[in-house]
């Protein structure tokens, strides 16, 4: 099977149905993985989202709790590595996480995040 690394961002388009969502849903196949941190994550798009639409909060806490339903695997991180992947990369320890195990399981890393993209792109191209 294979294997398919997924963050925040595509996640949370995903399951708070935005407009980019229904386009990552066709690479989102296989084992999926993400990092513990990613419903913490979610869970603060979703603080989000019902700060600025509280009359959509109980719609949103129902997304938020769908969570589960889409099959993603939550694995630990190398944390002895990740500052010094994050720093190599530019990027924070959180989008360092994604793309530590992403690498770590030459897995596709499917994101919203341009610069995390940009940093998969370069560093699994080595």
């Amino acid at each position: 099977m294979s294997v398919t690394a997924v963050d925040a961002s595509a996640i949370a388009a995903v399951l708070f149905m935005e407009p980019e969502g229904a386009a990552l849903l066709p690479r989102l196949s296989g084992r999926l993985i993400a990092p513990l941190l990613l419903p913490y994550e979610l869970a603060n798009v979703c603080r989000q989202k019902t700060r600025r639409q509280p009359d959509l909060a109980t719609a949103w806490l129902e997304r938020f709790r769908a969570l589960p339903g889409v099959g993603i695997e939550l694995l630990p991180n190398d944390f002895d590595t990740l500052p010094e992947l994050a720093a190599q990369h530019g990027l924070t320890a959180y989008d360092a996480a994604y793309l530590q195990l992403a690498l770590g399981l030459r897995a596709p890393l499917v994101t919203l995040d341009a610069k995390l993209a940009l940093a998969w792109t370069k560093a699994s191209a080595r």
